[in-house]
Order: C-alpha cells, then sequence, then structure tokens
C-alpha cells in the first residue's frame, strides 16, 4: 500500500502536466479519429469526407457539449483507452478539461484501491497459515497499520479533490518557456484577477506585397522594412503611428485605474488588463487576439497555461475590419467583444453573438445627416467614401432613403485602400482625379463616410492637384463627416494647411468632460507609465524628437526629456479632453466591470467565490457572461446612461461638431447640434445655425448647394432631360394657379372663392361681379330701357290723342296698343337683368321676357294676318269676309300668348331659374348670376318667339306690295327683318361670352328688337301724326285707293 501511494504520487504530475510542461511538447486537445499518414520528401495533403456526425445545435442557454472524443465514444462509433496520455492532452483552457481530469483521476484512484484490496483477498489463502501463527501482539500491531494507511489514503484523497488541476500544474508551468516567434512591438499590460483585454489601431504598416519567392518576414520588425513611413525629424525607425489614437489606449487604462480605485465595484478584486495593436491590418488584428487568448508570455494558441490572467472581454476594434477579424477568434471561445466602431457586415455569422457595439447604431446617424441636410436646403451634394463594405453598405442604403427627400448627388467617389506600396503611387494619381472632381463640382456639400483614418487622405486635398489651392482662397466646401470619422493627421502632415476642414460639420459619439482624465494625461510621460510600449513611439513621433536609446546617431535630432507638455500638440495630434471613442472605450470597460460585478453577486451563495471572494476561473463559463453584459444598466461618473438594446447596440445620441481651424493648424470644436433618440420632446434632431461658423469662401453667409437656382414663388420646377432631379428649369405658373413657396414642383390651384394674383404667387379673393347699376354698362342699358320705354309711351299717347284719326284707326286699333303696351313692357323687362341677382328677378326675367316678347309679337302676327285677310276677302264670292274683323286678332294674340305661358309655367315647375355664383366661368372673378335651370326650355321660349317672328316676316313679305294707303306690310316686314336679325346674332353672341357681359348681351338684343319694332311700325304713323296732318284724312286714303 504504501508502495501504491508512492507510485500515485510519483505518477500525479506526469498524468496532469507531463507532456506540456517538461518537454514542452504543445498537442492538439482534438486529435483526428481517422487519418492516413505516409512519410516522404513532399508531402501532399488531402481532405477525405468519410464519417459524419449529426449533432444538437448550440443554445448557449445550457452547459456545452462535451469533446468531440467523449461523443463519439458515447456513441460506440470508435473505441479510446483511457490513459495517462489522453487525460494529459485534454485542454485545460476548458471546464470541460478541468472536470474530466479531476474525474478520471478518481476513478483511477479508487479503481488502483480496489486492485490492491482484490490482491490482498487473493494472497489471503498464502498468508492464512502466517497470520494464524501471529500471536495477540501481532494482531495488534496489523491492525493498527491498516488504520494508518486507511486514514493517510483518506487524507490524500480528500487534498486530491480539493486541490484544483491548475494548482497541481502551476508549480511545474514555470518552467515551461513557449516563447512568440513575432513578438508585439505594442502592449500596454496591467496584472490583476480578472483581465480585460483590448485591441488598439495606433500604428500603422504598409508594406511590399509577398511574392512567395523569398523567405518570410520573421517578425514586425523585418516586415515593416521598405515600407512607406511618414518622414520625420524623429528618425521614427520601423513603424508609423496615428498619435490621435494613442489616447484610446490611455483611456482604457483611466477607466481602469478608476474601476479598482472605487470599492463599489469588484471590491477584492484586481481588474487588469492586456492591449495590443492591430496596426489596421488584418494578420495584426489576428495576431493580438490569439495573444490575448494566450498566457503572457507564452505564445500557445488553444491553451491556457496560468491561472492568474482570466481574460473576461475584449474592447476593439476601431474600425469594421478589425472588429471582424478578432470576432473569428473570440467566438470560438465566447469571449464577449466590445467595439468602439462601427459593427462590420457579417454575412454567414450570426449577428449579435458576441459583439457589443459601444457607439450608437448607425440608423441614427443617416437620419441625422438627412435631418441636417434638409435643414439647410441643401439638395445637390456629392457623397465621398472608402472602398469596403461598410461604404458600399452606406451607399446602398442613403442613396435611395435621401433621393426619397428630394436630395440628389452630384457624384458619388470612392478612396481606394492601401495595403502595399505599389498601390501608393496609383492612389495618388486616382486621388487627384477625385480631388478634382469634388473640388470643381458645383456641389458645396460633401458628405464623407470613412474609417478613423480617412482625414489623413482628406489633408491631401490640396496638395494632388497641379494648381494647389492653399490658404484662405481655396475654394471652400462644407464637409458632413460621420462619426467614425476622427479629426487625425499623419505625423508628417505636421504642418499642413488645415483650412480645407475648417467649418466643417461632424457627427461625432456623445460625450461629456471628464475632469479626473485631464489629471490622468497630466501625469502621463515615458518616465512614469509602466508596462508601456505604446508610449515612446508616440512620443517620438508627437513631438518630433528622439530618446537617444532608440537610435545610435543622435547628430542634428532634437532629444526628447519626457517632460514635454501634452497639451503642446495640435488638436490632430492629440486632445486632452476625451474624444467620442475614448470615451465609448471609458463606458466599455465599466460595462464589463458592472457585468462582471453582477454576475458575482449573483453567484454569493453558490460556493464558487473563494479566498475572500476572489474569482476562481474553472467556476465560472465565459458563455454565462454574456447573459449579465447583455442586462447591464447604469450611470457612468459624469451621469450617462449606459446600456443596450436586444441588438446589443449602446442606447445613446450623436453630437454634432463644427471644427474651427486656428492659425497655428490647430483646430478647436464647437458643439453645434445634437440628435437624441430618447428625448421626451419629440424633436429628435436640433441645431444651432448661428453657432457654426462656415469656411471664410462663403463670407460667413449660409451656404448653398443647388444644382439649379431656387424657382422663386410664382413658377414651378421643369426637369431636365438625362439630368438628375434636382437639375430643373423655372417655367411659370400657367393662368388660374400659384405657387408660394420656393422649388415648387407644381403649381396649386387656389380655392374657389380665391384666385392667382398677377405674380401667381398669392391667392387674393376673387371678385364678386354682376351686371349693376354703378358701373357704365349697366347704367348705359339701364337709361337705354328707359329711353325706350319713354318713347314708347309718347307713342302710345300720341295714337290715343289721336284715337279717331284714319292711320290710328285703320288696322286695328286694339291690336295697336295692345302692341305699344306689350314693347312698354319689353323695354322694362330689361331692368330685370340688371343688378345683383335675387330669387324674385331670377324668377321672373327670363319668364316675363319670353311672354311680353310673344304678345308683343302674336300682335304683329295678328296685325300682318288681318292684312292679308282684308285684301282676300274683297273678292268676289270670297269666304274668308267671315274671318275678317277684331275676334280673329283678338283670338290670335290670346293663343300664341298662353302657348308661351304654358312652355314658362312647365319652366317654373321643372327647373326654376335661380341665382347661383359661377367661379369657374371667368378668372378671378365670382360671377353672380340666374341659373337657368332648363337650358332647354330657355331655348324652347327663344324658339318659340323666333318661329312667331319668322311666321310674321313671312306673311308680311308677301303682303308688302297690296295696294292701300296705310298699308303696315312693308313696316312689319323690315320690323321683322330686324327682330330676326337682332336673335339670329344674340345666340352665338350669347353662348361666346361670359360672366356679366352674357346678361348685357342679352339685355341689348331685347332692347334692340323691341326698338326695332317700335321704330319700323311706328314711326312712319307718328311722322303723319305730327308732321304730315293732311294726310291723316279719310279723303286722302279714298283717293289714294282710287
Amino acid at each position: 500500500m504504501v508502495a501504491f501511494v508512492v507510485l500515485l504520487l510519483a505518477l500525479l504530475p506526469e498524468m496532469t502536466c507531463k507532456t506540456h510542461i517538461v518537454k514542452c511538447h504543445v498537442h492538439d486537445p482534438h486529435p483526428p479519429l481517422h487519418k492516413y499518414h505516409q512519410s516522404g520528401d513532399l508531402i501532399l495533403g488531402g481532405l477525405a469526407s468519410q464519417i459524419f456526425i449529426i449533432s444538437k445545435q448550440l443554445s448557449f442557454t445550457e452547459e456545452p457539449p462535451p469533446a468531440l472524443f467523449e461523443e463519439l465514444m458515447s456513441s460506440n462509433f470508435v473505441e479510446f483507452s483511457f490513459g495517462q496520455k489522453w487525460v494529459s492532452e485534454l485542454n485545460p483552457f476548458t471546464p470541460l478539461g478541468n472536470t474530466v481530469c479531476q474525474a478520471f483521476l478518481l476513478t483511477f484512484l479508487l479503481a488502483n484501491t480496489g486492485m490492491v484490496l482484490s490482491t490482498l483477498e487473493k494472497q489471503y489463502a498464502k498468508f492464512g497459515l502466517w497470520v494464524s501463527k501471529l500471536s495477540r501482539d501481532g494482531y495488534i500491531i496489523i491492525i493498527i497499520i491498516i488504520i494508518i494507511i486507511i486514514i493517510m489514503m483518506l487524507i490524500f484523497l480528500v487534498m486530491l479533490l480539493v486541490l484544483p488541476p491548475h494548482t497541481t500544474c502551476k508549480a511545474h508551468i514555470v518552467k515551461c518557456h513557449v516563447h512568440d516567434p513575432h513578438p508585439p512591438l505594442h502592449k500596454y499590460h496591467e496584472s490583476g484577477d480578472v483581465i480585460l483585454g483590448g485591441i488598439a489601431s495606433h500604428g500603422y504598416i504598409i508594406s511590399n506585397a509577398l511574392t512567395f519567392t523569398e523567405e518570410p518576414p520573421q517578425g514586425p520588425k523585418e516586415l515593416v522594412k521598405g515600407a512607406v513611413y511618414p518622414y520625420t525629424k524623429s528618425g521614427c525607425k520601423n513603424i508609423g503611428v496615428v498619435p490621435k489614437n494613442y489616447q484610446h489606449v490611455l483611456a482604457l487604462a483611466f477607466a481602469v485605474k478608476e474601476i479598482n480605485g472605487n470599492p463599489q465595484i469588484l471590491s477584492n478584486t484586481t481588474l487588469g488588463f492586456h492591449i495590443f495593436d492591430s496596426y489596421f491590418i488584418a494578420r495584426g488584428t489576428y495576431h493580438a487576439t490569439m495573444l490575448l487568448t494566450s498566457s503572457p508570455d507564452r505564445f500557445v494558441p488553444n491553451y491556457k497555461c496560468d491561472t492568474q490572467n482570466d481574460l473576461i472581454a475584449v474592447i476593439g476594434g476601431l474600425d469594421p475590419l478589425t472588429s471582424l477579424h478578432a470576432a473569428t477568434v473570440l467566438d470560438i471561445y465566447k469571449i464577449p467583444q466590445l467595439t468602439y466602431g462601427p459593427a462590420p457586415i457579417m454575412h454567414d455569422k450570426t449577428p449579435g453573438l458576441s459583439f457589443y457595439q459601444m457607439v450608437p447604431q448607425e440608423a441614427l446617424q443617416y437620419e441625422g445627416i438627412l435631418s441636417l441636410l434638409l435643414h439647410f436646403g441643401w439638395t445637390w451634394i456629392g457623397l465621398l467614401t472608402m472602398e469596403l463594405e461598410n461604404g458600399e453598405q452606406f451607399v446602398q442604403t442613403v442613396v435611395p432613403m435621401f433621393s426619397s427627400s428630394g436630395i440628389c448627388f452630384a457624384f458619388i467617389e470612392r478612396i481606394p485602400k492601401v495595403s502595399f506600396i505599389t498601390e501608393v503611387k496609383v492612389l495618388l494619381q486616382q486621388g487627384a482625379k477625385i480631388r478634382d472632381k469634388v473640388m470643381g463640382s458645383n456641389a458645396n456639400v460633401i458628405v464623407v463616410y470613412g474609417e478613423s483614418y480617412s482625414m489623413i487622405f482628406l489633408r491631401w486635398f490640396p496638395y494632388l492637384s497641379e494648381e494647389e489651392e492653399i490658404g484662405e482662397d481655396a475654394r471652400g466646401k462644407v464637409w458632413i463627416m460621420t462619426a467614425q470619422m476622427e479629426l487625425t493627421s499623419a505625423v508628417y502632415q505636421r504642418t499642413w494647411d488645415a483650412q480645407i476642414i475648417h467649418g466643417a460639420l461632424s457627427f461625432t459619439i456623445h460625450s461629456n468632460a471628464l475632469p479626473e482624465f485631464h489629471k490622468f494625461l497630466e501625469h502621463i510621460s515615458p518616465s512614469t507609465t509602466d508596462g508601456d510600449y505604446f508610449i515612446k513611439d508616440f512620443w517620438q513621433q508627437a513631438f518630433a524628437c528622439v530618446f537617444p536609446s532608440t537610435v545610435t546617431d543622435v547628430m542634428d535630432q532634437e532629444i526628447c526629456t519626457g517632460e514635454e507638455n501634452l497639451e503642446m500638440l495640435p488638436t490632430s495630434f492629440f486632445e486632452m479632453s476625451m474624444t467620442g471613442h475614448s470615451y465609448c472605450i471609458y463606458n466599455a470597460v465599466y460595462a464589463m466591470a458592472h457585468a462582471v460585478h453582477a454576475m458575482f453577486s449573483a453567484r454569493l451563495n453558490s460556493r464558487l467565490l473563494e479566498d475572500n471572494r476572489k474569482l476562481v476561473s474553472q467556476f465560472y463559463q465565459l458563455w454565462q457572461f454574456h447573459h449579465f453584459l447583455r442586462g447591464v444598466s447604469f450611470n457612468n461618473s459624469v451621469g450617462d446612461t449606459v446600456s443596450f438594446n436586444q441588438k446589443g447596440e449602446l442606447e445613446a445620441g450623436l453630437d454634432v461638431i463644427n471644427w474651427i481651424a486656428s492659425q497655428n493648424q490647430s483646430f478647436h470644436k464647437v458643439e453645434v447640434g445634437r440628435i437624441n433618440p430618447q428625448t421626451s420632446s419629440g424633436e429628435m434632431f436640433t441645431i444651432h445655425e448661428d453657432a457654426i461658423t462656415w469656411h471664410k469662401w462663403f463670407n460667413q453667409a449660409r451656404p448653398i448647394s443647388l444644382c439649379s437656382e431656387q424657382c422663386s414663388p410664382g413658377s414651378s420646377k421643369k426637369s431636365k432631360e438625362g439630368e438628375p432631379f434636382c437639375c430643373y428649369d423655372c417655367i411659370p405658373c400657367p393662368e388660374g394657379k400659384f405657387s408660394d413657396q420656393k422649388d415648387i414642383s407644381d403649381c396649386s390651384t387656389c380655392s374657389e372663392q380665391t384666385h392667382p394674383n398677377k405674380n401667381h404667387d398669392l391667392c387674393i379673393p376673387k371678385e364678386i361681379s354682376f351686371l349693376s347699376y354703378e358701373e357704365p354698362v349697366g347704367i348705359s342699358l339701364a337709361l337705354s330701357a328707359l329711353s325706350g320705354s319713354l318713347v314708347t309711351v309718347l307713342v302710345l299717347f300720341t295714337f290715343m290723342k289721336n284715337h279717331n284719326t284714319p292711320i290710328v284707326k285703320a288696322n286695328n286699333r286694339q291690336l295697336t296698343y295692345t302692341l305699344l303696351l306689350s314693347l312698354l313692357l319689353c323695354f322694362l323687362s330689361a331692368l330685370l337683368f340688371i343688378g345683383q341677382p335675387q330669387k324674385v328677378t331670377c324668377l321672373l326675367r327670363q319668364t316675363a321676357f319670353g311672354i311680353v316678347f310673344s304678345v308683343a309679337v302674336s300682335c304683329v302676327l295678328a296685325k300682318t294676318l288681318t292684312v292679308v285677310l282684308a285684301f282676300m276677302a274683297t273678292k268676289p264670292g270670297s269666304r274668308i269676309r267671315k274671318w275678317v274683323g277684331k275676334r280673329l286678332a283678338d283670338s290670335i294674340v290670346l293663343s300664341c300668348s298662353l302657348i308661351q305661358g304654358s312652355i314658362c309655367i312647365v319652366w317654373l315647375a321643372i327647373s326654376p331659374p335661380l341665382p347661383e355664383a359661377d367661379v369657374h366661368s371667368v378668372a378671378g372673378q365670382i360671377i353672380l348670376g340666374c341659373n337657368e335651370g332648363s337650358v332647354t326650355m330657355f331655348y324652347c321660349v327663344l324658339g318659340y318667339i323666333g318661329f312667331l317672328a319668322i311666321a310674321s316676316f313671312t306673311l308680311a313679305f308677301l303682303a308688302r306690295k297690296l295696294p292701300d294707303t296705310f298699308n303696315e306690310a312693308k313696316f312689319i316686314t323690315f320690323s321683322m327683318l330686324v327682330f330676326c336679325s337682332v336673335w339670329l346674332s344674340f345666340v352665338p353672341t350669347y353662348l361666346s361670352t361670359k360672366g356679366k357681359y352674357m346678361v348685357a348681351v342679352e339685355i341689348f338684343s331685347i332692347l334692340a328688337s323691341s326698338a326695332g319694332l317700335l321704330a319700323c311700325i311706328f314711326s312712319p304713323k307718328c311722322y303723319i301724326i305730327l308732321l304730315k296732318p293732311e294726310l291723316n284724312k279719310r279723303e286722302q286714303l279714298i283717293r289714294r285707293t282710287n
């Protein structure tokens, strides 16, 4: 038994760590089940598809499934022997390896203990005789030894179960030295119980393209040989940096320092961090991510050889591609990733699985840009993007979105990304073309969607053209930049002209001032910062100096003292106030800390915390940490609320910043607006136009960005064929329409009570129009009617005075009086048409006119028929004599008048004329008139009068040559000719006129026809009565007849 215990103690370290530690052989934790190897000088690889596995879908809501080999064994697909080698190859990085290792060791111990007991039982027979010979004291000694052995085994068993596997390996791991073949140039480490990873974008590398015709580079220093770097006095040796981005590193360090000093968060637990640089390239990002998932100073991917470095989450990256490259590695381990840049475009990746976006969603930014353009009326813009997937997505999103709001694009240009030295010349050539197109366009507003480093390219613009436009004389543009873009500069752009950016508007991530961060930066220097490998290169390139330890020849170079003041750096190099991206990092660190604190608090009663509540890595799972991180919600140190929506996006707003360039090539920013999606007032977008400083080229007037000049009120737009809809001509509004605003697509119609003014830019009330007694036409017609009436009265008076004279008595005296009375009424009926129409006048004027005129014409017809019948009755034996007399004439007048009266009664019964306001006939006028009701009945009345007139004209024409001194047939013929001429011309004239002039035409026709009858029939008789009385005698009549 003692030998067994000694053997077990000797084999225990070998079983747990022999393969990994003593010989430093790293084995695959999941060895292949099926393989076929054959050695040779040249090796050809092959991938077969022979075995298939159908497993359950991972939902990440329960414990992960067992390892592949264990799952296969449980299905009896293949046999494994649980032995020392298999246990040593389990991956202790995962909790599954810890559990299986403990279970196996316990099983192994119990199995061997049982084997020993079985062996003792089998050997009992051999020892039986010897035991039987033992004395009583011997029995006692043997029992004591067995009890001691059992107690020792129990103590050892308890220690084995309690002792964690990592503790067993810890003493041996120190001897295991696995070095990274490519050690990182830039890193920043600070130890702690919980480690937070960071992927920065500080340095950049533009290398030669790999041709695979020579030995590959051995490390970053070899990789960057021959690369393009900015020329600086500092003699920057291997790599260029973006100085502005160093603040991101400091923001993470500052947040960790604050949390470690705050007893309210993670008490008794120290937060540490590991930060590596991605260098803006994929291989740099992958390398940094693998370093984070490995132990410090031991680059062993997929293995964890140290329990003192528990990576809980990773913050990064700045650009979408950096975040995507890091996610391909981090998702394997379900390590949460908090990005402080736009989310990358994920095709096959499950959205939101491990991304936590510390910037507001991009849709909010699109709405903000659109609101800004519409506020200033900028409808003709240019679009400038990086030639990346996110840039294409931006174009595909905003083009239809902006176009639907009336905004069109003068150009859409894409800036290519440079990865190799050979592409630099092509980039500059393409950049010159882009610059000429942008600066030569009549679009004064350019929307720029780019990455964090895109500003470096933008500052090249004044120098890419043969005719350099630098300074205040350069043509100004209004640059609208997205939140991802920082106002950065490369080191070689230190003295470059900055006026091109003057007056730019930028959407930035909302941030508040942190006074403690400013104090933190005041104490930053290369001599006071431990573990920071970023600061030396930053310091040398930002301050254009060198440290003596970094170069061999310091002649003609300024020496860095380490006491340089960060506040003296230009804004494009460094800011003492926290930028938007740094603020996101600051909030990301606090979000992670609050999530860890919540996880600790949730597990206080589950005995998963030991040793003064310090975290023991094997008692938590990284996939479980997502639950606490998704539900985090807190107010940071300046009072801003930090929480995530269901998509893992930060619920926050954006600030609108106006960049103002100073004479010393520095900038200062002024907040001029805000996009707040959580506002209660409903105004998500606010802008303070008075606070904006525009480019000097605009003379501080609001810039105008239009394809065509705005159409003034009174005109509308007409699109130009083959050009965008923002390019158009202006045409005046047609008659009857107006436009009271600028740039109206189509003129509008005024209401029925109003009409456009002369300029067609305003609707004014329509003029009320009707034939009144106050206007010249109305007065003239009224006077004419009265004059005709007066003349008719005088004629009637004359005839009545000469009642017994032959000329009056001739041709039926009663018909003459009736005719004169009807003509008098005809003249007076014209007055019913003058003045504002009323219901009574509308009912009377057409019917009265029709009936009175019918009486007058029927009198004429009766007179004519009486003359014809009188001469026909003079023939011997004529039967017509009995029809000659007053009764016939009265019958004709009465019957003809009754027929017209019947027509008028039917008219009034079916559709009587009523007053109406005609708003359509005459532009700008409301015609008050009478709606005739039934047009058919109106023309029936006129037609009947015309029929009587034609009959009278025909009979009078036939009787014109009858021998009689007082024959009226000739005069009736002329009167009917006048009458018919007037009313025949009335119809087309009436139909061709509008408004009150239609009434005037009808009045004129009434007066003209009445005057024609009066003049043609009665003027000869009045002449004889008044001027030739000697002819008005019976003797004269007989003489003329003989």
